[in-house]
């Protein structure tokens, strides 16, 4: 599904209320936001208010609720600018990145060797930043009637989705649910198009069940067992219109589905916000980028208390160099904010995603701090 969210901010003088319209596939999504901008250094922050122009961005589908709320607060502060953001899905918007059609992307992965070196010529003759600033749980969500909640070992999960478990009555499954009803045949569901949420949940799969899922990590479903969808909310929406299905999908998008809790430790753990900050919280960066471009490698294995490793960590990913000092401020405003304790706050508010912690976030307004012109 390929939607565009295009702000526009309005105020009403007379109750000193700022109305926020963002336009969305043919609906209005109307988030409340408080117009001062939070958490990033002076020298990161351009003053509110002074910002005027347009940025183009688009991507992560598992982004677009965090976005909606990014756009409407950054907005609210500088009503001259306008924040476009389509979505499509991470490849997608790693493209329009590369080729200049977007001023900046959102991925669900970080750019990779090639992308990274591709970048060069795009940023003017500087580089790529990936900036790690939306934490959120990858659901594994599941339609059967009367049941809710089900536990599942990492094996478990891996043997279901390639297909080496067919059946929900299967003895795996029944021995971690033996008060759940389950029988009948089971319908995968996964993602058709080019997806860190894809990635990321096979790399889950990869690293806590190696035996089982023998597959090699891409941004592309590597199993032909089930049924493809499209984007987030195709996959959602898949899931919904038949029982006996179970797929993975950002675990603000599930709604009422049901949910797997996780295998951690000794302990059986639900996708949650917190679940996912204790994952990143015992996740390293990645040593081997160039300065400001920051990657946090995930580890799945974790077994800290509360911990849920299907996470993912998405990414805005925007040049360090552009070729107007127009282009740069608005780019290091929009950052700045979205990095920010009140830009976080309202994505947590509006996609249930975790906030970065204040040790990334001096990391990553430092990188946007570098932003320039060539």
């Amino acid at each position: 599904m390929k939607l565009s969210l295009h702000g526009r901010v309005g105020a009403v003088a007379l109750a000193g209320v700022l109305a926020l319209t963002l336009t969305a596939c043919g609906t209005d999504n109307n988030t409340d936001t408080p117009a001062a901008t939070e958490g990033a250094t002076d020298d990161a922050t351009v003053p509110a208010a002074t910002l005027s122009g347009t940025l183009n961005g688009g991507g992560s589908s598992a982004q677009e609720k965090a976005q909606q709320a990014w756009i409407a607060g950054f907005q609210t502060a500088n009503p001259d600018s306008t924040v476009n953001y389509t979505t499509t899905d991470s490849g997608a918007g790693r493209k329009g990145f590369l080729d200049a059609s977007l001023d900046y992307a959102g991925s669900d992965s970080a750019l990779d060797d090639d992308e990274f070196a591709a970048a060069a010529d795009r940023c003017f003759g500087g580089s790529a930043l990936d900036l790690p600033v939306y934490i959120s749980p990858i659901a594994v969500a599941f339609n059967i009637d009367g049941v809710s909640e089900l536990n599942m070992s990492a094996d478990v999960v891996a043997k279901v989705f390639s297909g080496a478990i067919t059946t929900w009555d299967d003895a795996a499954i029944t021995a971690l649910n033996p008060d759940a009803t389950l029988s009948g045949p089971i319908t995968v569901v996964h993602r058709s198009d080019d997806s860190g949420t894809s990635k990321n949940f096979q790399d889950y799969l990869s690293k806590t069940a190696p035996d089982a899922w023998t597959y090699e990590v891409s941004n592309t479903w590597p199993v032909s067992v089930g049924q493809g969808a499209n984007g987030t909310s195709g996959v959602v929406q898949t899931i919904q219109a038949a029982t006996g299905t179970i797929g993975y999908a950002d675990a603000s998008a599930v709604g009422s589905l049901g949910k797997v809790a996780l295998g951690v430790g000794d302990e059986f753990n639900a996708p949650t916000a917190e679940g996912a900050a204790a994952t990143v919280d015992a996740s390293p960066q990645t040593t081997d980028r160039a300065d400001g471009d920051i990657v946090i490698s995930v580890d799945r294995t974790t077994t800290a208390p509360g911990a849920y490793p299907a996470i993912l960590v998405s990414y805005l990913v925007v040049c360090n160099t552009y070729d107007s000092q127009d282009k740069a401020d608005l780019v290091k405003g929009y950052a700045s904010y979205v990095a920010s304790a009140e830009g976080q706050t309202s994505a947590g508010t509006a996609a249930g995603s975790a906030p970065i912690s204040d040790e990334l976030r001096t990391a990553v307004v430092a990188a946007i701090d570098s932003i320039t012109t060539k």
